[in-house]
């Protein structure tokens, strides 16, 4: 998805104040790098591609962030926080059985990867290529979504006859970031919502074992 049109300030005079052209640049510069990245690939995606994505002038580009690698983390931050929010969200709405509120939140996730190619290539593949500060970013997000599966299957008391229960939902997290990042690097990212019906059963059967 081309990042025109998103975000863009309207043709001609307009009233915005400063901070809100700001922070349509900032906007439009991250979903840029999204784009660049999802389509190129992080090593050879350059600050030319982001303009050029984005619309705006390198000297803009550098009133917002010290470089490449700069923008590019705030831009995995922005897409980490936004499936993190999706996510949470599926998780605490309602007090629905325990394996409900895990389906809404894997179809959230699911669903969210599957709209847009380079948003999941590039929290998925490109995360790992743009070094070790960012993949730790990475960690970080997947190991907080582990604790709170972790914590959301623990209300079930047949999960808490394992030996290490924290252990079996960063295992199953794990699992199921793998599943999903081999659909994306194989190009399949509009079939993962195809996974839930699998993942559930699975977890079903761990559960009845």
């Amino acid at each position: 998805m081309d990042s025109q049109g998103r975000g863009s300030l309207p043709r001609g005079r307009h009233h915005l104040t400063r901070e809100q052209v700001c922070a349509s640049q900032r906007t439009r510069l991250l979903h840029g790098m999204t784009d660049a990245v999802g389509e190129k690939g992080y090593a050879r995606t350059s600050v030319a591609d982001v303009l050029k994505r984005a619309h705006v002038s390198r000297e803009t580009f550098y009133e917002h962030f010290a470089d490449k690698h700069a923008c590019f983390i705030s831009a995995y931050q922005m897409a980490a926080d936004r499936i993190g929010v999706l996510v949470h969200e599926a998780l605490v709405a309602g007090d629905a059985p325990l394996m409900q509120r895990f389906e809404r939140a894997l179809v959230a996730y699911l669903g969210e990867l599957s709209l847009d190619a380079a948003t999941a290539r590039t929290f998925l593949l490109e995360v790992y290529a743009a070094g070790p500060s960012v993949a730790a970013l990475r960690y970080g997000a997947q190991h907080r979504f582990a604790e709170t599966i972790a914590g959301l299957l623990l209300e079930d008391e047949r999960f808490r006859t394992h030996p290490d229960p924290h252990l079996a939902g960063r295992m199953l997290v794990g699992g199921v970031a793998s599943l999903v990042t081999g659909k994306v690097a194989m190009g399949e990212h509009a079939a993962l919502p195809g996974l839930c019906a699998p993942i559930l059963a699975h977890i079903r059967a761990v559960l009845d074992a």
